[in-house]
C-alpha cells in the first residue's frame, strides 16, 4: 500500500498534539477548530468523487442536506434517539443521492457539474414548500437536540469523527480502488479499455462520498442544534468546501483538510476587518494566487519543501 513508517509516524504526531490542544487554547479558538473539523469532513467527502476522479460536483450540499434534513427531522420531529437517526440519515444519503445522480455518473465535464448544480437546487426549493411543517420551510428548525454540551467535549467529538474518516479514506485510496479513481481522473477510456467498468468504480466514490457527506452533515446539525435552508444551500458554503479540497492539495485526502484549517482561520481573522461577504473576495484572492503558483496545493508546497530540507540536510552530512 505504500505506507511508511514516517507516515504512520506523523499521523500520531497529529493526534498527539490535536488532542493536547485544548490545553493551550481558548473555547473561543476550539470553536472555531469544530467549525474547520466539519469543513474538513465536507472536502474530504468531495475529494473522493471529485478529486479523484475528476467529475467536479457542484451539488455536495445536497448530499450534506440530505443527512441534516434526515437526522434533524427524526430526532426533533419524531422523538427518534440521536444514535439512531444518525445511521438512519446516513442511509437515507447513500439511497436519496444514488437514486438522483446515477444517472448523472454517466456523464462528465461540464455537463455534470450543471446536473449537481440543479440537484442542490432542486433541494433548496424542496425543503421550502414541500411539508414545512416537518422542515421547517424557510425559517428552518432550531431546538435540536445536540450530542454533548461544551467547547471541549465538541472539539473531540468533531476531532475524533474527522480524524476516523481521514484515516479511513486515506488507507483506502492507498488500495487498487484508490488507484483506479485516480486513473479514471487522468483518462477514464484507458481505464475502460484496460477491461475496468468505470461506471462501477465511480458508483463506489460516490457511495463512499455519500457516506462521508451524510455522516459529517447529520452530526454537524447535531451540533449547530438548528438548520436553516439558506445557510446550508448557500453558494459561499458550496464553494468553501471546494475551495478547501483543491487550495490544500486535491486528490490527497490531507491536503483537503489542510486546505479547511486554512480557510476556516483565515477567515475568522478577516471578520474583525471585514465582518460582511466581503471578506470571501480576499479568500477567494489569496485561493486564486495560491492555486495559480501551486495547483496542487498547500500539500505539494509542503511536501517540495520537506525534500528541499531533507536534501540540504543530507548535503552537510559527512
Amino acid at each position: 500500500m505504500g505506507i511508511r513508517w514516517q507516515h504512520i509516524a506523523l499521523w500520531i504526531a497529529f493526534i498527539v498534539v490535536m488532542l493536547a490542544l485544548p490545553e493551550f487554547v481558548s473555547k473561543g479558538t476550539l470553536r472555531t477548530i469544530i467549525f474547520a473539523n466539519f469543513l474538513a469532513i465536507f472536502a474530504i467527502s468531495w475529494d473522493v468523487l471529485s478529486g479523484r476522479t475528476g467529475y467536479i460536483s457542484f451539488g455536495h450540499p445536497f448530499l450534506i442536506g440530505i443527512g441534516a434534513y434526515t437526522s434533524a427531522i427524526l430526532s426533533y420531529r419524531f422523538g427518534f434517539p440521536v444514535a439512531a437517526s444518525i445511521p438512519l440519515a446516513v442511509v437515507a444519503t447513500m439511497i436519496g443521492g444514488t437514486l438522483f445522480f446515477l444517472p448523472a455518473l454517466r456523464i462528465r465535464g461540464s455537463y455534470f457539474a450543471l446536473v449537481t448544480l440543479a440537484f442542490m437546487e432542486l433541494m433548496y426549493q424542496l425543503v421550502q414548500v414541500i411539508r414545512p411543517d416537518l422542515t421547517g420551510g424557510t425559517r428552518g428548525m432550531s431546538g435540536i437536540e445536540t450530542i454533548t454540551r461544551g467547547a471541549v467535549n465538541n472539539y473531540y467529538l468533531s476531532f475524533s469523527l474527522m480524524v476516523i474518516i481521514a484515516l479511513a479514506m486515506w488507507l483506502v485510496m492507498k488500495t487498487r480502488l484508490g488507484t483506479a479513481l485516480s486513473a479514471i481522473g487522468m483518462n477514464e477510456e484507458s481505464v475502460r479499455g484496460s477491461g475496468l467498468d468505470t461506471t462501477k468504480l465511480k458508483l463506489a466514490a460516490f457511495m463512499i462520498a455519500a457516506f462521508i457527506a451524510g455522516l459529517g452533515g447529520a452530526f454537524y446539525v447535531h451540533y449547530l442544534g438548528s438548520i436553516a435552508p439558506r445557510a446550508l444551500f448557500d453558494i459561499n458554503f458550496l464553494f468553501t468546501i471546494i475551495v478547501a479540497a483543491l487550495i490544500g492539495g486535491a486528490s490527497t485526502i490531507i491536503g483537503p483538510m489542510i486546505g479547511a484549517f486554512f480557510l476556516t482561520f483565515l477567515l475568522e481573522y478577516l471578520r474583525p476587518v471585514l465582518p460582511g461577504a466581503e471578506r470571501y473576495f480576499i479568500y477567494g484572492g489569496i485561493a486564486l494566487i495560491l492555486y495559480m503558483y501551486q495547483p496542487k496545493g498547500i500539500y505539494e508546497v509542503a511536501k517540495q519543501g520537506w525534500g528541499r530540507l531533507r536534501a540540504v540536510r543530507a548535503g552537510a552530512g559527512p
